[in-house]
């Protein structure tokens, strides 16, 4: 009888340590050692990417763990020559597991003569050999439908409940769930629905990208302890006003639980210097130094759930499961301790 083989692992230089993380939690769960195949990504003098697999791959179920976060184009040319490296080598399947999504922010037409980058990034994935993705939360939903096959989005909110329940378990009374905008209305509501909390939203008028004008709050956030949800931090500036914004309106305290810490600029130093007590993000970004050492930041791990994601992908159960509660407690037991 031929024995099962174990799903092989693969990663980029975009984020080394969750790729190990996730390696190790495989490891831990299968009872055998699941390593990262040994290979080499490495630029020319030219900073041409070149990708060498030392291990045979053939026939295997295989698994690039590579975030298309900053420096984006590198991180995303090496996902696709690593691919294109598995494919030739005749890999029986290949997974993307891009736990941040770059481009996605260009997922439409918002002035004329505008790019669909996502769009773009999405074929060419298609086009390197990739055979399914696994990522999250997306920063539009409908990035799914740009590809032609199946794309599992997994979502930060049910960690986050569970953070949430753990961290304010004595005031969860008090916790109020707060959108930084109306278009991520959707995300917040899921959020409150988990932990029974009510819903506010912050209304901001952008005059030009990366500027924010005027703000509104709709909603009474008196008394209350502010938990803004959203899936990106860039620059930081949105997100303190709004800070700033919620408490002038009768805020007890603010904190922030944000997917992907972008955290590009100014944006650490921003948080630092801000009114909010914690900003809370998971290490779907390989966090910098200066990301590690900011006081009233604190990094959720995401190893957890993509490592039984993949397995659930290589045995072929359910992902969707990992939404519930109950599957997901036992994946994250003992991770939020105060």
């Amino acid at each position: 009888m031929p024995t099962t083989p174990e799903p092989k692992l693969i990663t980029g230089n975009a984020n080394k340590p969750l790729a190990n993380a996730i390696a190790r939690r495989m490891s831990m769960h299968r009872g055998v050692n699941v390593g990262l195949v040994d290979a080499r990504v490495e630029r020319f003098n030219d900073q041409e990417v070149f990708v060498e697999v030392y291990e045979n791959v053939r026939g295997e179920d295989m698994f690039i763990v590579q975030s298309t976060s900053n420096p984006a184009n590198d991180n995303l040319m090496e996902l696709l020559i690593m691919s294109d490296a598995l494919r030739r080598s005749s890999a029986k399947r290949i997974t993307a597991v891009i736990p941040y999504f770059g481009y996605a922010r260009q997922d439409r037409r918002s002035k004329a003569r505008t790019p669909i980058s996502a769009k773009l990034v999405a074929n060419m994935l298609v086009e390197a050999g990739i055979e399914r993705i696994l990522t999250m939360d997306l920063h539009a939903t409908q990035i799914q439908g740009f590809f032609d096959i199946p794309v599992d989005n997994l979502y930060a909110a049910p960690i986050f409940a569970l953070d949430i329940r753990e961290h304010f378990r004595d005031s969860l009374d008090d916790v109020m769930i707060v959108s930084p905008d109306v278009g991520g209305v959707a995300r917040a509501r899921e959020l409150a629905k988990r932990i029974e909390a009510p819903l506010a939203i912050v209304d901001k008028r952008r005059e030009k990208a990366g500027e924010v004008a005027e703000m509104t709050v709709i909603g009474d956030v008196t008394g209350k302890k502010c938990v803004i949800v959203d899936d990106i931090c860039d620059t930081a500036g949105t997100l303190c006003k709004a800070a700033q914004v919620l408490l002038d309106q009768g805020a007890a305290e603010v904190h922030a639980y944000i997917t992907h810490g972008v955290l590009s600029g100014p944006a650490v130093e921003r948080i630092t210097n801000s009114v909010m007590k914690s900003l809370v993000i998971t290490d779907t970004i390989q966090p910098t130094d200066p990301v590690k050492a900011a006081p009233n930041i604190r990094i959720i791990p995401t190893a957890p759930i993509l490592a039984q994601a993949i397995l659930n992908i290589w045995n072929g159960t359910s992902v969707s499961s990992l939404f519930d509660t109950p599957t997901l407690e036992p994946i994250y037991e003992g991770q939020f301790g105060h």
